[in-house]
């Protein structure tokens, strides 16, 4: 799929996520993603699968198992400060990238959830990238 394909087709998944409350025709459950472009500084709207861990969720950097991470990553090291969609609900987040043991748990943990992930890993050389979105706490 050719970026600009991805680009349509990820639009698309986001209105009928936004028109159903996070239900998409043919899908697990899913997050919207929405970041600040590394570059740009725009705003970007991705779907993830939703791998929830407690009140966060786990963010897979798979690309499908492509030789480069998606986009996303990038977006996310230069600006963790994120907005996670869930259902209808809406919360503020950081996400840290992780390492060693902590990734290794949470890529188990959505493997469980979604398969195709470990499958991906297969497919490439690149260790891929996990996230945990940290949602804001408010005292």
């Amino acid at each position: 799929m050719s970026d600009l394909e991805r680009i349509e087709h990820n639009r698309r998944i986001v209105e009928e996520f936004r028109a159903n409350k996070g239900q998409v025709q043919g899908w697990k459950p899913l997050i919207l993603l929405t970041t600040k472009g590394a570059k740009s500084g725009q705003t970007r709207v991705y779907p993830l699968m939703a791998v929830p861990d407690g009140d966060n969720y786990i963010a897979v950097a798979s690309k499908g198992g492509a030789p480069e991470n998606p986009l996303w990553y990038y977006n996310l090291l230069a600006h963790p400060d994120v907005t996670v969609e869930f259902e209808d609900k809406t919360f503020a987040a950081t996400a840290r990238l992780l390492a060693d043991d902590e990734r290794e748990q949470a890529f188990a943990k959505a493997v469980v959830v979604f398969p195709p992930y470990g499958e991906y890993q297969k497919k490439t050389a690149r260790e891929i990238p996990v996230f945990l979105l940290e949602q804001h706490t408010h005292l």
